[in-house]
């Protein structure tokens, strides 16, 4: 009798990542492809189920028992509805899990990608624990890169908001008089804290500083050769690593920011652990004292020390473990609900 493998999809707005898991959660084959959204909705399901077969090609002595889909958002994990992606212009109300469920005749199930990433790291990421360790009960994932995503993460279930919505933390108001955010909002978290919003800051520092003939010599603006639009956060980073003023000065306003966003975490959810990923946090050292300034002004109020804040450890294979893990439980669930 073939062992029976599941796959986890992780799909973003450039790349499809793909992975074939064991019933015990070990990854057995893995790839990627660039998307190409813009050919439109019809033509990205025909790729993701020929990616799906060429790996299910690959997989010799298993037989296909489930496919999971982490997917950039909103979606309607009820109905397996990717909604409309701002990302992905046309992908208007794709029904991706029926779509995949017809193809393939297994389950199938959807999630946002930023709560199939937060399943990843909480089955095989950076809350796993030994076997004879009780599970991280209260998990609570953020993701900053181009922008700021959350998920969070109960008793191995992801929590869900009104009619099953994914609440979007990213958004959540950190300084009213903020840059606005095309969310509707003004000073949101992603405005104040995403690599967009360092990239953004920088610039708007640097053309101030320009206008009073205070930019000469920027260790961040002879980086980019004078080139405004080619700062991203990165540059940023670096530059304000060696030294440079102005970079260091947007880097510490970003990260007091972001250390207010995990105020509210803590005090809205006081998770067990909070786990950070995105480009943007692998320099968590540089929003570190922020965060630990945060940990002991809290601690006044909810014992905040008791709180695990790390990085994660699946970098972008979280989505795929996530999605796996995903249906994977969906099926365990039909089993025992039978």
């Amino acid at each position: 009798m073939a062992e029976r493998a599941v796959i986890g999809i992780d799909l973003g707005a450039t790349t499809v990542r793909l992975g074939a898991f064991d019933a015990r959660g070990t990854l057995i084959q893995n790839w990627q492809a660039e998307i190409h959204a813009r050919q439109g909705p019809e033509a990205g399901l025909e790729r993701i189920s020929g990616l799906v077969e060429g790996l299910q090609a690959r997989l010799p002595g298993y037989e296909l028992a489930g496919i999971g889909v982490g997917s950039t958002g909103p979606t309607d994990p009820q109905r397996g509805v990717i909604l409309n992606p701002l990302t992905m212009p046309g992908w208007i109300d794709v029904p991706i899990a029926a779509h995949l469920k017809g193809r393939f005749r297994v389950p199938v199930c959807l999630e946002n990608d930023a709560d199939a990433a937060a399943l990843g790291e909480f089955w095989r990421g950076a809350a796993q624990r030994r076997p004879d360790e009780p599970p991280v009960r209260v998990l609570y994932a953020v993701t900053v890169g181009t922008g700021i995503g959350t998920a969070c993460i109960i008793e191995g279930e992801v929590y869900r908001g009104a009619d099953g919505f994914h609440p979007e933390g990213g958004h959540q108001i950190v300084d009213p008089s903020g840059p606005a955010c095309y969310c509707g909002a003004h000073g949101c978290w992603e405005s104040l804290s995403s690599g967009s919003a360092i990239a953004r800051s920088a610039r708007s520092a640097l053309k101030a500083a320009a206008g009073g003939k205070g930019a000469t010599g920027s260790l961040l603006l002879g980086s980019v050769e004078g080139r405004l639009e080619k700062i991203d956060a990165r540059t940023v980073i670096e530059a304000a690593r060696q030294g440079d003023a102005l970079a260091l000065a947007v880097v510490q306003r970003a990260a007091q920011a972001f250390a207010a966003g995990i105020f509210n975490v803590m005090m809205l959810f006081h998770p067990e652990m909070i786990v950070l990923s995105g480009g943007v946090m692998r320099s968590l050292d540089m929003f570190q004292p922020a965060i630990d300034q945060v940990v002991q002004n809290a601690s006044g109020y909810v014992p905040a020390r008791r709180i695990a804040i790390r990085p994660a450890s699946l970098g972008y294979l979280a989505g795929i473990y996530g999605a796996a893990y995903a249906i994977l439980h969906k099926i365990e669930q039909k089993t025992i609900n039978r």
